[in-house]
C-alpha cells in the first residue's frame, strides 16, 4: 500500500478476504508488515505509512469485482477467491487505490493510526482554514469574472486577480497592432488609359505616434490603393485611413486616421536597437487562417544586405525563423524587451527553404521617418551610381598595381546621370568609404565577428550628403569628395504607385518603356 515500506495482504494465498457479496463489491483488508516504530518520518513528524501494523486491525475498503475483460460484475457463489481472475483484478485495484491514499491525499476510510487529541484538533483547524480559503478564492474569482466584463486587464484565473506586469505590458503592446483593409486597383500597363479589376487584401500595421496620429505598414500592402481602412484589436468598427507617404524602395508606408475615436486608449510602440544573432523575437499580426491577432516566435538567424523584392533594392534586413505568412506584412517584430526591432515584409518560399522570413530593421525604418520629416515626403535612399566587382584575383590585383596591404573593389561602370559621374572613373579602385577600409570581397566590418556589404554604408546616408572616397587610380592613391544622389534611369525600376504615362496621337499610342 506504500512505496516506501513493504505491505502484505491479509489472506492465506491471494490476500483477499471476501466477507460476502455486497452489490458486486469485495471488502479488502490490508496492513503494513513494518513495525510502526521503524517507519520513516515525513515533514512534521508524521509517519510515511498510516497502515496498521501487523497484528492490529487492518484497514478495510471496498473494490469492485472485475471479470476477465475488465468489466465489473456481481460476485457469484463459487468464485475461487485465490485463483479467479475477478478477484485478482480486485487485488490490483485495491493496491492502486491504497497507493493513491498514501501519496499525499487524505484517505476517505477510517483513520489508520492513533493520534493525540491535540494533533487531531490541529488537523481539523488546518482543514477548516483550507476550506475557508478555498471559499474566499472562489468568491473572489466570481466577483472578478463579473468585473472583467469590461476590463481586459483582469484575469479571473490568476491567483491575485490581476495580470502580471509583464503580461499587462505585452497586452498593451499588442493593442497598438492594427489590421489593415485595402482595396487595390492596379493600372493596365498594356492599356494605360484604363485599370484592372479591383481586389481586396488584408495586412497588419502598428502605431508609432499617437499625438501626430501616425501608423506604419508595408508599401505593398497599400500599393495602387483606392480605399484603406484600419481596425483596432478587439473592435468591430473599421476606420478610414489616408496614406501620407510611401517608400517603395524600403517597402514602408505611413498612414493616418482622422477620426479621434480611433486613438482613444491607444499607445505607440517603442523602437529598439538592431538585435543580435540567436536573440528571440516574436512576430505579431493578422495572417491568413483566422481573424484574431496571431503571435509566432523564433530567433534571429542572419543580418545582412538583402534584396527587397517590392522595391528592387538592396538594403539591410534581418532573417528570422519565425513564420511570416500572408497577412503578417506590415506587422511589428518584438524582441524579448518588448521593443519593436523591425517590420515583417517578405519570406522565402521553395523546396529548399523552410522558415525563412525577413524583417525590415529599425535603421531602415528610422531612415524612412527622418527622410519624411526633412523633406515632407520620402525621397529615397542615395546611391553611388556605379557597378563594381571584387578584387580577390591576385592576377587582377597585379595588373592594377595594388600592393599586398591594399584592398578594395574595382569600378566597372559609372552611371552618367549620377552626381559621382565626374569624380569616379571606370577602372578606379575604391579603397575606403568615409575612412572605412573596404575588403577585396566588397565587405566592411559591421559588428563583432560580422562583416557586411559596403553598400550598407551608402544606404545609411541621405540624398545630398557629401562623402569622402579614397581611390587607387593608375597606381596612385587619391582622395575624392562627392555627393550622394539618385541617378535617373532611362527605364525606371518602379513608378512608386503613380499612374503610367501615355500619349496618343493620330491613332498611335506611346507608353513609357518598361524594360530594355
Amino acid at each position: 500500500g506504500c512505496h516506501t515500506v513493504a505491505c502484505e495482504i491479509l489472506c492465506n494465498m491471494t490476500g483477499v478476504t471476501c466477507r460476502g457479496e455486497v452489490s458486486g463489491m469485495l471488502t479488502v483488508s490490508m496492513h503494513c508488515s513494518m513495525p510502526a516504530s521503524r517507519r520513516p518520518e515525513m515533514a512534521g513528524g508524521a509517519k510515511s505509512c498510516r497502515m496498521p501494523a501487523a497484528g492490529r486491525s487492518s484497514a478495510s475498503f471496498q473494490v469492485p469485482v472485475m471479470s476477465g475483460n475488465g468489466v465489473p460484475r456481481r460476485a457469484r457463489n463459487g468464485d475461487d477467491t485465490r485463483t479467479g481472475r475477478s478477484e485478482m483484478s480486485g487485488v490490483r485495484t485495491a493496491l492502486r487505490t491504497q497507493r493513491q491514499h498514501t501519496r499525499g491525499k487524505e484517505s476517505t476510510v477510517a483513520p489508520l493510526t492513533t493520534r493525540p487529541d491535540n494533533a487531531k484538533a490541529n488537523e481539523v483547524s488546518v482543514r477548516r482554514k483550507t476550506r475557508g480559503n478555498r471559499r474566499k478564492k472562489t468568491r473572489r474569482k466570481e466577483e472578478m469574472r463579473q468585473e472583467s466584463a469590461g476590463n481586459m486587464f483582469v484575469d479571473p484565473d490568476d491567483d491575485d486577480g490581476y495580470l502580471d506586469s509583464t503580461e499587462e505590458m505585452w497586452d498593451k503592446k499588442m493593442d497598438g497592432v492594427i489590421k489593415v483593409y485595402c482595396i487595390h486597383t492596379e493600372p493596365n500597363f498594356s492599356m494605360p488609359w484604363q485599370r484592372r479589376r479591383q481586389y481586396q487584401s488584408t495586412s497588419t500595421g502598428f502605431v508609432i505616434d499617437v499625438e501626430r496620429k501616425r501608423l506604419l505598414t508595408n508599401a505593398h500592402s497599400v500599393e495602387h490603393h483606392t480605399q484603406v481602412k484600419v481596425k483596432k484589436r478587439g473592435d468591430d468598427q473599421k476606420f478610414l485611413a489616408k496614406v501620407l507617404a510611401t517608400g517603395t524602395e524600403c517597402d514602408i508606408a505611413m498612414l493616418t486616421v482622422d477620426d479621434p475615436k480611433f486613438w482613444e486608449d491607444m499607445s505607440a510602440l517603442e523602437f529598439g536597437h538592431l538585435p543580435r544573432l540567436q536573440e528571440g523575437v516574436a512576430v505579431v499580426g493578422y495572417p491568413v487562417g483566422g481573424d484574431t491577432i496571431s503571435v509566432t516566435s523564433g530567433v534571429v538567424s542572419r543580418i545582412e544586405v538583402t534584396s527587397y523584392v517590392h522595391g528592387m533594392t538592396d538594403l539591410l534586413s534581418i532573417q528570422i525563423d519565425a513564420a511570416i505568412n500572408s497577412g503578417n506584412s506590415g506587422g511589428p517584430v518584438f524582441n524579448e524587451r518588448q521593443e519593436c526591432v523591425g517590420i515583417a515584409f517578405q519570406s522565402m518560399r521553395g523546396e529548399d527553404a523552410e522558415n525563412i522570413g525577413y524583417v525590415i530593421p529599425t535603421p531602415v525604418v528610422e531612415h524612412f521617418l527622418v527622410d519624411y520629416e526633412r523633406n515632407g515626403k520620402f525621397t529615397g535612399f542615395p546611391m553611388l551610381g556605379i557597378s563594381w566587382q571584387t578584387m580577390e584575383s591576385p592576377a587582377l590585383r597585379a595588373v592594377l598595381k595594388m600592393t599586398s596591404e591594399q584592398s578594395g573593389v574595382l569600378v566597372r561602370e559609372v552611371q552618367p546621370t549620377c552626381p559621382a559621374a565626374g569624380a569616379i572613373m571606370p577602372n578606379d579602385i575604391i579603397l575606403q568609404f568615409n575612412g572605412i577600409a573596404i575588403s577585396n570581397d566588397g565587405t566592411v566590418p559591421f559588428r563583432r565577428g560580422e562583416r557586411i556589404a559596403f553598400g550598407y554604408l551608402v544606404s545609411e546616408r541621405y540624398e545630398g550628403e557629401a562623402v569622402l572616397l579614397k581611390l587607387l587610380r593608375d597606381g596612385e592613391v587619391i582622395d575624392v569628395e562627392t555627393v550622394l544622389g539618385k541617378p535617373t534611369f532611362l527605364v525606371p525600376s518602379h513608378i512608386s504607385g503613380a499612374e503610367p504615362s501615355y500619349y496618343i496621337v493620330a491613332g498611335l499610342g506611346f507608353i513609357t518603356a518598361s524594360e530594355l
